[in-house]
């Protein structure tokens, strides 16, 4: 079967890193040598058949990461990019992210997590792609966008939160959805140290899972639990 988590990210991301020259360093793992430990209820029975994942998002809402280097949240916005924000609530809402990995952390640069660690979930969700949003908003500091190759309607599962100012990525199609608004210091701190010359492989996490990154690369961070926030209710 033809892996299209690898095309989804073979992505322009890569071309743009190299182009501007940045060298990712070292970063700190907040007890990334342990494996996450997911304290979710992952949706099995829907996760195993992407075309049940089909509920429309919120206006706006926030999905709470709780990751091995800590918490952060982020801000979803509909009209941003409405495909893209149905397809992260309906992830985040089924426990698609829970015990999953950042497995490509390039520092001044991105980072991204999207390949569930089991196996059987993520081989069917490898070609569960949607179609394109137009790019209303930037690819600034701290915004996230689905990855993506360069074919169209190529998004699957895949997201990548942004370090710096990466506008060049909007002019490719990156179609930002939602906003860090609290954690992102967590985010800056995510383990970096494998940089973009030895980045997990794509294919190997579909066939392996989180069995192979926890024995190649054990220092990755990963969250142990994504939420969708409860809606405040007004004070009466």
């Amino acid at each position: 079967m033809k892996c299209a988590a690898v095309a989804i990210v073979a992505l322009a991301i890569a071309a743009t890193n190299a182009a501007a020259g940045q060298a990712p360093r070292g970063g700190k793992a907040a007890k990334a040598s342990q494996p996450a430990r997911g304290g979710g209820n992952p949706n099995r029975a829907k996760l195993s058949t992407p075309a049940q994942l089909n509920e429309k998002a919120p206006a706006t809402f926030k999905a709470r990461f709780d990751t091995t280097a800590g918490p952060f949240v982020i801000e979803v916005h509909r009209d941003w990019s409405p495909l893209g924000a149905d397809r992260f609530y309906n992830l985040v809402k089924n426990g698609f992210y829970d015990d999953t990995r950042f497995f490509r952390v390039l520092e001044g640069f991105m980072a991204q997590i999207g390949m569930n660690g089991d196996p059987s979930i993520q081989r069917v969700w490898g070609n569960a792609n949607f179609n394109d949003d137009p790019v209303k908003e930037s690819n600034k500091r701290g915004f996230v966008s689905f990855a993506k190759s360069s074919a169209p309607n190529s998004r699957s599962t895949q997201f990548f939160i942004n370090f710096v100012d990466n506008s060049g990525l909007d002019g490719q199609g990156f179609s930002p959805f939602g906003q860090v608004v609290s954690g992102m210091e967590v985010v800056d701190k995510l383990y970096s140290g494998y940089g973009r010359n030895n980045v997990p492989d794509q294919s190997r996490i579909t066939a392996e899972g989180n069995a192979y990154l926890m024995k190649e690369y054990p220092k990755l961070d990963a969250v142990k639990r994504a939420t969708i926030e409860p809606v405040a209710k007004p004070v009466e």
